[in-house]
């Protein structure tokens, strides 16, 4: 049990008042880590965190902010750091996807929000945060990437691209933390019943395409993704850097 023990450990998720993070987040508390949750609504922050607090097991607070302003990340970092100490895990799991359609119509402004939201922010927090880690000896950044990462879509081409750029800075970030024993890696979930994805999953023929197309004939679900936040968390991955891991149910088990 000691491998994925995260007693005294301070962790820092975005995007983590509900679905996969709220799901994350709950489980490194329920390890003995001290989580700090952020995402935009307060309120659902804050119920989130109460949620967490009465596990009676690790200590959650909560503080708004929006990925794609570098101010609110540099406050809610520095409330982090105040309220819960240094910070030795975080998880970057808020995205943005406002553009449904062909890459060859988004309009500029949406391209920069999905360029911005989903891996600039990733940058700034890993310089928010690398300081903490180095100083204590290490730590571990994991990033929400996609399947989308991995293949073309007439679609949601955009998202897609963002997530991949986001696994190049992931496997930069490992190469360039490596060094101060800062572990980077990223997820990379299928379809997931969250309500980001919901345009995606709620309708019959999602549920006839999972039952097909993916060998666990189903679709993800939030708690799927506790064990492997706690595992990418914890020294039971101490040797792990710069991966990309996929969790689909084997929909995308080439990738």
């Amino acid at each position: 049990m000691s491998l994925f023990d995260l007693t005294g450990k301070t962790a820092l998720l975005t995007g983590a008042s509900r679905g996969m993070g709220l799901a994350m987040a709950t489980a490194l508390a329920d390890h003995g880590a001290t989580v700090v949750i952020s995402a935009r609504g307060q309120d659902a922050l804050d119920e989130a965190a109460a949620g967490i607090n009465a596990r009676g097991k690790g200590k959650a607070y909560a503080f708004a902010a929006n990925v794609g302003e570098k101010a609110q990340l540099e406050e809610l970092v520095t409330k982090a750091r105040n309220h819960a100490g240094p910070i030795d895990i975080l998880f970057g799991n808020a995205g943005v996807n406002p553009h449904y359609g062909p890459t060859m119509e988004i309009p500029d402004a949406a391209y920069e929000k999905t360029m911005s939201a989903n891996v600039q922010s990733n940058l700034w927090l890993a310089r928010l945060c690398a300081p903490d880690m180095a100083e204590r000896g290490g730590g571990s950044m994991v990033f929400t990437s996609s399947i989308g990462a991995f293949k073309s879509t007439e679609v949601l081409g955009t998202y897609g691209v963002s997530k991949l750029a986001l696994i190049g800075l992931v496997r930069n970030l490992a190469t360039e933390l490596g060094p101060s024993g800062i572990r980077v890696n990223a997820l990379c979930p299928g379809l997931v019943r969250t309500e980001f994805a919901r345009a995606l999953w709620d309708n019959p023929e999602a549920e006839a395409r999972a039952k097909k197309d993916i060998p666990l004939r189903r679709l993800g679900e939030a708690d799927d993704f506790e064990g492997i936040a706690v595992f990418l968390a914890s020294g039971a991955s101490t040797y792990m850097t710069g991966q990309a891991l996929t969790v689909c149910g084997g929909s995308s088990m080439w990738a």
